[in-house]
């Protein structure tokens, strides 16, 4: 394809997506709301929803080739059982129709329970990680979904030891300040603080669909041509 394709990551928080999506190939710009200052590429502080989208732009101009998008999943998380998250807003509708009217491919990620299409669910198990963090991916593209291995090793329970339960050889949820100790292992991670991280997926996740997004994106250039 020549020059690397240009992927824009909205809601980027401090990068797990934007990592994997450098990983595939691109060249990535992040957007959040908030200063990430931890995030490893160009970021831009504004609403994602109010971030002008421009596709097939010349070298040298705005534009990109590809989008991924990570609404705030508070408002379908698993807290909402312990706690009402009913105030958070649902950007999820927003954002897709802004996306589908771009004619960019995306890619939508959010939590179990989210309301996005499930064209692909990813588990951390899946790439040798040690934290199962489940998540959803509706892609405007075909992708092929890996084989889910079974769930071997348990996660910590609430209540345990979550140190202990790390240091032998248990799997672990991605909450608190876990990053401190358990983030390449568990996410591939290794920059973030303990409450980014919660707030991350593994880069691995956004890699993979950013690899098939290249193929998709390279055979649509050549039928263009």
């Amino acid at each position: 394809m020549g020059e690397r394709p240009k992927a824009l990551d909205l809601f980027c928080c401090a990068g797990g997506a934007s990592v994997g999506l450098w990983n595939a190939g691109f060249d990535v710009t992040g957007v959040d709301i908030n200063p990430q200052p931890r995030y490893p590429f160009a970021c831009v502080t504004m609403d994602a929803l109010a971030f002008p989208l421009r596709y097939g732009a010349p070298p040298g101009e705005p534009g990109y080739d590809f989008v991924w998008a990570s609404p705030p999943c508070q408002k379908f998380c698993a807290l909402n059982t312990r706690e009402d998250l009913s105030h958070y807003p649902d950007l999820i509708e927003p954002i897709r129709s802004k996306l589908i009217l771009s004619g960019i491919p995306f890619v939508i990620e959010n939590v179990p329970g989210a309301p996005i299409r499930h064209d692909l669910m990813l588990c951390g198990a899946m790439f040798g990680l040690r934290s199962y963090r489940h998540r959803y991916f509706e892609c405007s593209f075909p992708i092929e979904q890996p084989p889910h291995p079974k769930h071997m090793v348990r996660v910590n329970r609430r209540g345990e030891n979550r140190r202990e339960h790390w240091a032998n050889g248990g799997f672990i949820t991605i909450t608190g300040d876990v990053g401190t100790y358990c983030g390449p292992e568990a996410m591939g991670i290794n920059w973030m603080s303990g409450n980014e991280m919660s707030e991350a997926i593994p880069p691995a996740y956004a890699e993979y669909i950013g690899r098939v997004a290249i193929e998709h994106i390279s055979a649509f250039r050549l039928a263009a041509e």
